[in-house]
This record gives structure tokens, C-alpha cells and sequence, in this order.
């Protein structure tokens, strides 16, 4: 998925952080091997996606994100974000 960086404001920094994640450590999941879906539980609402990957500092992570416009392209505009345990099969 191509975009031009983050939408953050003061509204989606707190939620994201409640849940003990630096912004940083949010933005990083984008930066490497990322799985990306469609939200299908917020159907009539804005389009949403869930992210599910690894942090810079190597924590599994789930973000649940829209895009916004940017200037050059789309913003990735995070909505919440969690550190996630390790799947056990």
C-alpha cells in the first residue's frame, strides 16, 4: 500500500496511545512486511483497515486505520493500535 506518511491530531494520538504504543512504534508497522484487510465490522461508516505486523522494536501489533488526502497522496490515519501476543497453534 503506497502513501505519503501519517494523519495524526489529538484526537487519534490518545486512543492510540491508551493502549501503551508510541506513535513511532505505530508508524513502524507500515515500514515492513505488513498484512493489510478490510474492516468489515464499520461496513456503513468510513472505510477502515486492519493492519497486523511488527514494530520497529519487534512486538507483533494490530492498528485499525482509514486513509486520508494528503498533498501528494493518502494519509494513513490510525485509529487504534495494540500490541498483540504471539498466535499459538
Amino acid at each position: 500500500m503506497d502513501f505519503e506518511g501519517f494523519n495524526w491530531d489529538r484526537g487519534n494520538r490518545s486512543k492510540c496511545q491508551q493502549h501503551g504504543m508510541k506513535l513511532p512504534e505505530i508508524e513502524s508497522v507500515f515500514a515492513g512486511p505488513v498484512v493489510i484487510l478490510p474492516d468489515i465490522e464499520n461496513p456503513a461508516g468510513e472505510r477502515r483497515f486492519r493492519a497486523i505486523g511488527t514494530t520497529s522494536e519487534g512486538r507483533n501489533a494490530f492498528v485499525v486505520f482509514t486513509l486520508r488526502p494528503g498533498k501528494n497522496g493518502q494519509l494513513v490515519r490510525p485509529i487504534s493500535a495494540r500490541y498483540t501476543r504471539p498466535a499459538i497453534c
